[in-house]
């Protein structure tokens, strides 16, 4: 198993990525930036790339939406290029609220664009010249406006034919998809003792249709990290999180994190959630998350514990565990659970 961090942004990027950087030193094994509708990732990334030697830098994820799959596949191979064959192109559907709301997109055919984009973004450092016609037109054709376009492939080399690709997903079809034809998967929410009965069936039948030479798909999943003998109330740290995906990211019935925390058992609770939440009342929304599942999802207590929470993740599939050091010496943290992997 392998060690990565969710690099948090909020305030100062440079910051927050020379801090990243620095524990590189204490065993980090990848480092993963988040883009949703705050700054970009891929800038943050070409920053990390200059600034660390080792470690991969992930996207966390790029929508594919707001790209065409060209600039994505042309984004992940210059990524790929600074960085010494360090990236890892994290991908997904994002929501309704984000691509319509911030990228004025309509949200249509998630599956499918999201397929159509990981098999562009493959020919495309294969450097394939791309004639290609379905939800993507490469190159426009003239019923559609075209006049100029002609197939192309890409202009330079990558450093490498292929650059890992991890998508987020987490309804039924999209996990399927995922298992199927991503190098790895990018889930939210994550609960190592609950997953397997939300998630079992799905990767399965995506995996029966797996070509072989992907290899194992990779499972990134993890949380809040703290530990020592008060460490517990750090989960409550997770509430606000929680209660923001499973009550804020959608309308009622237009939630896929509501029905995720629908199908770990939390019927009742997350529609009291998203109740509260969508009326404003956001403190009473993360009061209402349950405990079991701030407990579930984090990593924090003394350390015996947390080795047991380590364990669960790895029980779970879990091949890299992504966690947010919490506490002042983040370095140490990272160094004692990379010991125990």
């Amino acid at each position: 198993m392998e060690l990565s961090m969710m690099l948090d942004y909020s305030g100062d990027p440079r910051r927050a990525a020379d801090g990243a950087a620095a524990l590189e030193g204490a065993g980090l094994d990848a480092v993963w930036v988040a883009e949703a509708w705050g700054f970009d990732s891929p800038t943050i990334m070409g920053y990390l790339a200059a600034r660390t030697e080792r470690m991969r830098i992930g996207s966390a994820i790029l929508n594919v939406y707001s790209r065409t799959p060209a600039l994505i596949a042309q984004t992940a191979a210059g990524l790929d290029a600074i960085s010494g064959g360090r990236a890892m192109l994290g991908l997904g559907a994002s929501g309704p609220q984000v691509v319509e709301g911030w990228h004025g997109r309509p949200y249509d055919k998630p599956i499918g664009r999201t397929r159509e984009t990981v098999e562009l973004c493959r020919r495309i450092w294969r450097r394939e010249t791309i004639d290609h016609h379905g939800i993507t037109d490469m190159p426009l054709p003239p019923q559609k406006g075209g006049r100029h376009g002609k197939p192309l492939k890409m202009l330079t080399r990558p450093v490498r034919p292929a650059v890992p690709v991890y998508v987020a997903s987490l309804g039924p079809a999209n996990v399927a998809m995922t298992a199927e034809i991503a190098d790895g998967w990018l889930p939210t929410l994550f609960l190592p003792e609950k997953a397997d009965a939300v998630w079992g069936g799905p990767l399965a039948e995506g995996a029966a249709r797996r070509d072989p030479g992907l290899g194992p798909l990779q499972l990134v999943a993890g949380g809040l990290l703290a530990i020592g003998e008060d460490a517990a109330a750090v989960r409550e740290r997770a509430r606000p999180q929680i209660a923001l995906y499973v009550g804020g990211m959608g309308a009622a019935g237009k939630n896929f994190y509501n029905d995720l925390a629908v199908a770990y058992g939390y019927e009742e609770e997350a529609r009291k959630i998203q109740e509260l939440y969508l009326s404003g009342r956001k403190r009473d929304a993360a009061a209402a998350v349950p405990d079991e599942f701030c407990e579930l999802m984090t990593l924090c207590g003394p350390a015996g514990y947390v080795r047991e929470r380590v364990e669960a993740f790895r029980a779970a599939g879990v091949t890299m565990l992504n966690v947010t050091p919490v506490g002042p010496e983040p370095a140490r943290l990272i160094e004692t659970v990379k010991s125990w992997l």
